[in-house]
């Protein structure tokens, strides 16, 4: 699903945005540091089970969206990113709880060529 510089860039970042949304539709939205082996995004932590992000999968809202994102230069100024909307579970390994996402649609922007502002967002894939 992800070119080579897609891939390149996510493995450059350090932090993402994840959004999921609770039992009574409440959406939640928070930086999280991550994995990523070249396909999905696997997220654990100290105690995942007592987040948010974690209840809510776990309670069946299993549709998630995160976003990548940063500016390669102010000036000129030049955003890229990519958003994500996909699935997540809630795996274990290593005796730990994990959230595997599994991407199910992108949009990137300024990672295969650089953008300025008034050429945001390139076509979804997927």
């Amino acid at each position: 699903m992800f070119t080579e510089k897609e891939i390149a860039y996510i493995k450059s970042q350090h932090i993402l945005r994840l959004a999921t949304v609770s039992k009574s539709l409440q959406p939640d939205v928070a930086p999280l540091v991550f994995q990523f082996d070249g396909d999905r995004f696997l997220i654990s932590g100290f105690d995942i089970p007592k987040t948010l992000k974690y209840k809510n999968v776990q309670s069946g809202n299993d549709l998630v969206a995160l976003v990548l994102d940063d500016l390669a230069s102010v000036n000129p100024w030049m955003p890229r990113g990519i958003k994500i909307h996909g699935k997540a579970e809630i795996i274990e390994k290593d005796g730990r709880k994990i959230m595997l996402i599994t991407p199910q649609r992108l949009w990137s922007w300024g990672i295969e060529e650089a953008v300025g502002l008034g050429h945001f967002r390139k076509a979804a894939r997927g």
